[in-house]
């Protein structure tokens, strides 16, 4: 998965990465080189007292220490472009692949996971990325070029190598093996504080409103000592990794000065070669060092990417006609045609047998106790799930063959739960439709009875919204997402439980403006109160996802239990 995701994310960067690799070869190159210079300073230039010898290849170290530095430089800020492009594409392929799923996707991963997924999963990804690119070519050539180097200096003490870079090797090897399975815990302990944290912070009002304040703060608490755990095992691994490398290091320093110096004393080796040779030692260790880091850096983003890669692999259950149907013969018709639907793993459908129709300009209502399947029906509308059994048709056109960018279009969705976005009334109002004016927002919002208190605003039109609407009350967030619907100018309004936070009174006016401004609309309605449904076109009465009942206010009331067990349970017996 690692392997696959760098590869098609770097691809389109191949310049960049080709010139970290130049630059760094470069500088390896240069990194090996002074070393030797070093060595012919000492026993060429000290030892027979040739000042002018010492300032020029002095001059000449300068130099490729200048340049060294300079393509490191230029290698760091390419690898960094490269790495930062990367996690930006990666990211926005997985914002598109996530936009693109349906209902059942989207609970299926769970929100919190599939924002840890976009954010830190991307990060361990890309950070793995600018590291590799870094010292893709530093470490290997830093430790094989070290070993031919070395070896030119001093064959003799060669031995400390074979010893010292498995010994390293090893103990590394047994460390990142261990890793693994922690960094793939770790990333399902932060999955877990990311989606604790989002509840609290959700339903900080219900957290207030039962005083579960202590209790919640236990339940972070817990999560966050989880990942606290795993985290300090991971630490202390990190913790043995470095000093158990520098003991390796100074042994072999230690093991290079002994054994060389009895070298010196026999005249078989110059004390100039003796400290090249200890340079191309520490050059070996740490490019084997440098390797073994990019490696511990491995496991976690090979998981990160693993969960990246699950989400981009994820098919959307809805799939797109790719010569979806743009032009609908019946615009605001709706027709349910022996309709099924099924969650995944479910033993039994949750609506099944559904047929009923709605033509264009008419009220169809849809009503029945909690959980009989009014939102699931109604989710099926707009193609937020697809049927598993029977056909929806809207315009005329089977929802699977119309182009869902155009069944979009022509639907105007008020959810059960309003979402304003973080801007001004404005911006939310124009979410649908960013060419509309000002006088079409306001007449939106008289429909919608919302003109009143948006004109006491600071700012009216351009007043403050905060994210998810939390600074206007619920019933105004509802007229202002009402007002958003209309303004998108739909030919069907679908209205999922959307006046239960309106008075009576604000309920009926609102009706009342949408009838006589949009007779032209299909309004599909889900309500709990009866008084919001009874002047309906038709009524749809659902009992255990499926219809007990289809016609008018009146007509229900003679035919159907269901329904008169509703409006009793409301009115009492004596209101009919």
């Amino acid at each position: 998965m690692l392997k696959n995701i760098l590869l098609r994310y770097l691809r389109p960067y191949r310049s960049l990465v080709l010139g970290v690799l130049f630059f760094q070869f470069l500088a390896a190159m240069a990194t090996l080189y002074l070393p030797s210079l070093n060595a012919d300073i000492v026993d060429n230039g000290v030892s027979v007292g040739d000042t002018a010898y010492i300032w020029r290849t002095g001059s000449v170290m300068l130099a490729i220490s200048l340049g060294q530095i300079v393509c490191s430089i230029i290698a760091m800020y390419l690898a960094a472009n490269a790495a930062m492009s990367l996690g930006r594409d990666i990211r926005n392929d997985v914002f598109e692949r996530v936009v693109g799923f349906s209902e059942r996707e989207v609970t299926q991963f769970g929100s919190g996971s599939l924002i840890t997924r976009n954010t830190n999963d991307v990060q361990q990804v890309q950070m793995l990325a600018m590291m590799t690119a870094t010292f893709l070519i530093t470490a290997p050539m830093l430790a094989v070029g070290g070993i031919i180097m070395a070896l030119r200096q001093d064959v003799g003490l060669s031995w400390l190598i074979a010893v010292s870079v498995p010994v390293l090797l090893v103990v590394a090897g047994l460390i990142i093996s261990r890793m693994v399975p922690l960094f793939r815990s770790f990333q399902g302990k932060l999955d877990t504080v990311n989606r604790v944290m989002r509840e609290q912070l959700t339903g900080i009002r219900v957290i207030r409103a039962f005083v579960r304040e202590p209790i919640e703060q236990e339940r972070f608490r817990e999560a966050n000592t989880d990942i606290l755990v795993v985290g300090r095992k991971i630490g202390s691994l990190f913790v043995l990794l470095f000093p158990l490398a520098m003991l390796v290091l100074n042994l072999t320093i230690v093991g290079v000065v002994w054994f060389g110096a009895v070298e010196i004393d026999n005249g078989t080796v110059q004390i100039g070669t003796l400290f090249a040779f200890m340079q191309y030692i520490m050059t070996i260790l740490m490019g084997v060092l440098m390797a073994t880091f990019m490696a511990m850096m491995i496991p976690r983003a090979a998981v990160s990417a693993e969960r990246i890669s699950e989400v981009l692999n994820t098919k959307p259950s809805i799939v797109r006609s790719e010569h979806g149907t743009t032009a609908f013969p019946q615009p605001g018709a709706v027709a349910f045609e022996d309709v099924e639907f099924s969650y995944p793993g479910a033993d039994q459908p949750v609506l099944g047998n559904l047929t009923f129709a709605a033509q264009p300009g008419q009220t169809l209502a849809i009503v029945g106790s909690t959980g009989a399947g009014k939102t699931t029906l109604v989710s099926l509308i707009p193609r937020l799930f697809d049927a598993t059994g029977g056909v929806v048709r809207i315009n005329g056109v089977d929802v699977r063959d119309a182009d869902i960018d155009a069944l979009w279009t022509s639907i105007g969705l008020v959810p059960q739960k309003p979402f304003l976005f973080s801007g001004t009334v404005a911006s939310n109002l124009r979410f649908g439709r960013e060419e509309a004016t000002d006088d079409e927002l306001w007449h939106a919002l008289d429909i919608a009875q919302g003109s009143d208190f948006v004109r006491e605003m600071d700012g009216q039109l351009e007043a403050h919204i905060a994210q998810g609407g939390t600074n206007v009350s619920g019933g105004q967030r509802q007229r202002l997402a009402i007002a958003r619907a209309i303004v998108h100018n739909p030919s069907i309004l679908v209205f999922d439980d959307s006046f239960s936070a309106l008075d009576l009174t604000t309920d009926a006016k609102l009706r009342e403006a949408l009838w006589q401004n949009l007779p032209h609309l299909t309004k599909i309605v889900v309500a709990q109160r009866v008084s919001t449904i009874e002047s309906a076109d038709q009524i749809v009465v659902l009992d255990g996802g499926t219809i007990v009942g289809v016609g008018t206010h009146t007509t229900l009331l003679n035919t159907c239990q269901t329904y008169r067990e509703i409006v009793d349970s409301q009115r009492g017996v004596e209101a009919h």
